[in-house]
C-alpha cells in the first residue's frame, strides 16, 4: 500500500472557486481524496515523481494551470488513480461498431471504444456553461490535423486559437461547427462548447510551457480515428467516420 502525506499546511478546508477541489464529479465517491494547496516553486512533478501524470488526469488539470495557490484533489492512496477511469470497461451500445467515442461530461472525460471494449480513456474540458457542449447522438464528419479557431485568439494576443487534431461531430442550425481537438485543461469546463483533450506541444508552442511536453491525447485520439499518423494538414472528410455519444451534464463549480 502507497500512501501518499504531503505536510498539513497543505491543507485547505474551503476550496477556491476555478480550481479542481471546486469541482464535483459522480466518480469522487470512489476516491478518497483531500484538498491541497500548491506553493511557490511547487508543480505536479516535483510533489508526485512519477505519478504526476495519474494526479493530472484525476484533476483533469494540465501542468501549465498547477500553480501557486491552486487546489487540487490528492488520493490519499496514490495507486488509486494510476489507472484512474470513471467510464465503464464495457459498452454494449458499442458492442458493434469498430470505434465508437463516449463522452461523459458529468465526468468530464471521454472514451474510446472498439466493438464495446474501452481501449482508452482520456480528461476533457467542455463547455465553460455559458456556451454548452450539445448532447445526444453524433457521427464524426471531418478530421482537420492543424484546425484554427476562427471566433477566439490565445490568451493576450491577436493569434487565432489552436484547435489541433480536430474532430468534427456536429453542425448546429447556425452553422457552428462543434469540434474534439487539444486545448488548455484548466481543472473545470472551460470551452465554447468543443471538447478539448490535452495538446501540450500546443501549449509550449503558445505559452512557452511545459518545457518536456509529454501529453497530448488529442493526437492520440485523432490518430485513433485515422487508423494511424496523419501528415495532410488539410480538411479530411469522414463519409463514415464514428459515431459519437455525448451524455450528462457538465458539473458547476461548488
Amino acid at each position: 500500500m502507497i500512501l501518499l502525506v504531503l505536510p498539513a499546511a497543505y491543507a485547505e478546508t474551503t476550496p477556491k472557486r476555478g480550481s479542481p477541489c471546486s469541482m464535483s464529479y459522480p466518480s469522487d465517491a470512489t476516491i478518497q481524496w483531500e484538498c491541497r494547496t500548491f506553493r511557490v516553486g511547487e508543480s505536479l512533478e516535483t510533489l508526485f515523481d512519477e505519478q504526476w501524470i495519474a494526479v493530472a488526469r484525476f484533476n483533469r488539470i494540465d501542468r501549465r494551470h498547477v500553480h501557486a495557490g491552486v487546489s487540487i484533489k490528492v488520493p490519499k492512496q496514490i495507486q488509486d488513480v494510476e489507472y484512474f477511469s470513471p467510464l465503464p470497461l464495457l459498452y454494449f451500445a458499442a458492442e458493434q461498431e469498430r470505434r465508437f467515442i463516449l463522452v461523459n461530461l458529468s465526468e468530464q472525460f471521454l472514451g474510446a471504444y472498439e466493438y464495446g471494449v474501452l481501449r482508452f480513456a482520456v480528461p476533457i474540458a467542455s463547455g465553460n456553461g455559458h456556451d454548452e457542449t450539445p448532447t445526444g447522438e453524433f457521427r464524426l464528419t471531418a478530421a482537420h490535423r492543424a484546425h484554427q479557431s476562427c471566433r477566439y485568439t490565445v490568451e493576450g494576443t491577436d493569434r487565432p486559437y489552436p484547435m489541433n487534431y480536430a474532430l468534427r461531430f456536429h453542425i448546429n442550425r447556425a452553422g457552428v461547427s462543434y469540434w474534439i481537438h487539444g486545448r488548455d485543461l484548466p481543472g473545470y469546463p472551460a470551452s465554447h462548447g468543443c471538447i478539448g483533450l490535452y495538446d501540450e506541444p500546443m501549449q509550449k508552442e503558445q505559452y512557452g510551457y511545459p518545457k518536456s511536453p509529454e501529453l497530448n491525447d488529442a493526437k492520440r485520439l485523432f490518430e485513433w480515428v485515422l487508423g494511424g499518423e496523419v501528415e495532410d494538414d488539410r480538411l479530411i472528410a469522414l463519409p463514415n467516420g464514428p459515431r459519437v455519444h455525448i451524455l450528462g451534464k457538465a458539473p458547476s463549480q461548488w
